[in-house]
């Protein structure tokens, strides 16, 4: 049974960095798209990238487009978020997500961009704050 467990989360200033990590078992990674999201209080949760299996096309959203960098380490099982430049609405809870075989080409960031994935870590906070 794949299982997604997401770390790295804290408290950071503004202008800092994390690197979130997204460990998976119970598969192999090889085969899995994987998806970073976040959603803070009140609102509705963001899609953020979106890396194919192997790792050779990733999509981002527009609000972390050239702050955020995904990449995975298949023989690890595992997928990271390099966060650059954060800002304070950064701050939210943050996801990764996998699926067999999707084509991150199709992943639709503005429309309902969890839709297409059926696993999903617990979710670790980071907050962004002076």
């Amino acid at each position: 049974q794949l299982q997604l467990v997401e770390s790295g989360g804290g408290l950071v200033q503004p202008g800092g960095s994390l690197r979130l990590s997204c460990i998976v078992s119970g598969v192999t990674l090889d085969d899995y798209a994987i998806g970073w999201f976040r959603q803070a209080p009140g609102k509705e949760r963001e899609g953020l990238s979106c890396m194919s299996s192997t790792g050779n096309n990733t999509y981002y959203g527009t609000s972390v487009k050239g702050r955020f960098t995904a990449s995975r380490d298949n023989a690890k099982n595992t997928a990271y978020l390099q966060m650059n430049s954060l800002k304070l609405e950064d701050s939210a809870v943050y996801y990764c997500a996998a699926e067999l075989a999707y084509y991150c080409s199709a992943w639709d960031v503005v429309n309902y961009p969890d839709r297409p994935f059926g696993s999903w870590g617990q979710g670790t906070q980071v907050t962004v704050s002076s």
